[in-house]
């Protein structure tokens, strides 16, 4: 008997210390798999997921620009003051809180994975969306609920966004004259046409600040690189066609460097003149000529990609180029472009917005259990 009970007493020892022992190896293993996993995350991000940032930032001025109340206006531009103001300051707050969530992540990169981030800077399609960001921060400014042009915050904040756009401009642009790195001829791709949407951008808001001569100059940078970019990407050298099947649909980025052109030249000259609708017209020239051809984008639209997110910006500021175009010639065919444009941009993001929630991976971390005091010091040393 003595025996029988000194075993179970022994048993008893044994459970006793067993069962804390297992239980902090799994709070452990667990807190090893989140810190992977966010690690993991980390690493796997890159600056091409600042296209969902660019497409809500750039919906939230077109729906500024079609809310706002117009004497006279035309039938069909009635249709759009149906849309209340709070969806615009919703969809506003939506887009900054999107590139502030993604601005951090990147920030997070830099910090434990430099070495990605400089790999994605000597890359050739990497480097462009570095400008994206920025290119964001600015469409933000313009359709700010809460600044007006004229105030010093907003010309505080445009040199601010516009200051890593020009400093990019000298790297890159430099390196093409010179024959540095990027040799054009080589390095042009659709991707590079967003330097020159950084540059428009940026000369628009200065418009609408009154700053004149600053539009001048930043449409004269964005323009010039431009015009050389879009003939070495229409002649398609051996070079420089060497995007994948997946990012094809930046193919789209065509069409809306002309637009923005149109915008930052229509901002300048306070009316959209002959040389906007040129740019107009020869965006939407090349909208058609790219859908016209579905079979382009065939093997990207086999999978859901963050790429998909390249179809909704320049959609986007095509359809802002045309609502001034249409505020300009007051006839029911220019509204008629303005509402079909309008409206399939809206559709677009929203259909991208959906497509992402449903095909976000979810990582499905382990709860680890309550922590013990007295069990910390185990984790620490496992």
């Amino acid at each position: 008997m003595d025996n029988v009970s000194e075993e179970q007493s022994q048993t008893h020892i044994v459970l006793a210390i067993d069962v804390p022992i297992t239980k902090t190896e799994t709070i452990c293993e667990s807190q090893i798999h989140i810190k992977s996993s966010l690690s993991s995350f980390v690493a796997k991000f890159h600056a091409g997921y600042f296209r969902i940032s660019l497409s809500l930032s750039s919906q939230a001025l077109l729906w500024k620009i079609l809310i706002q109340p117009i004497q006279d206006a035309h039938d069909l531009r009635r249709l759009f003051l149906l849309i209340p103001s709070t969806a615009f300051i919703l969809l506003w707050s939506l887009a900054l809180f999107t590139l502030l969530a993604l601005s951090f992540v990147y920030v997070l990169k830099c910090v434990f994975h430099f070495k990605m981030v400089k790999d994605e800077f000597l890359n050739h399609v990497g480097v462009n969306y570095l400008f994206v960001p920025w290119i964001c921060c600015l469409l933000l400014l313009e359709s700010s609920p809460l600044l007006h042009p004229t105030t010093l915050y907003y010309q505080i904040l445009w040199w601010v966004f516009m200051a890593p756009i020009l400093v990019l401009d000298v790297k890159i642009y430099g390196q093409w004259f010179t024959k540095g790195k990027r040799l054009l001829s080589t390095a042009a791709n659709p991707t590079s046409q967003l330097s020159v949407i950084g540059n428009l951008v940026g000369a628009q808001v200065a418009a609408r600040m009154g700053w004149k001569e600053s539009a001048i100059c930043m449409f004269s940078l964005g323009i010039a690189h431009y015009l050389v970019l879009f003939v070495t990407l229409y002649q398609r050298l051996p070079g420089n066609n060497n995007l994948p099947p997946m990012l094809r649909p930046v193919f789209f980025l065509f069409f809306a460097a002309p637009s923005m052109a149109s915008l930052a030249w229509n901002s300048i000259c306070g009316k959209f003149d002959t040389a906007s609708k040129m740019l107009f017209f020869l965006s939407l020239f090349l909208f058609m000529s790219l859908v016209s051809r579905p079979l382009l984008f065939k093997k990207s639209m086999k999978k859901f990609s963050v790429a998909w997110w390249a179809y909704s910006f320049p959609l986007t500021a095509l359809a802002l180029a045309s609502s001034e175009y249409a505020l300009e010639v007051e006839g029911f065919m220019a509204h008629a472009i303005m509402l079909v444009l309008s409206t399939l941009s809206v559709l677009v993001s929203l259909l991208l917005i959906v497509f992402t929630a449903l095909n976000t991976t979810i990582m499905t971390l382990p709860l680890a259990p309550k922590l013990d005091l007295t069990h910390k010091s185990n984790c620490e040393a496992a």
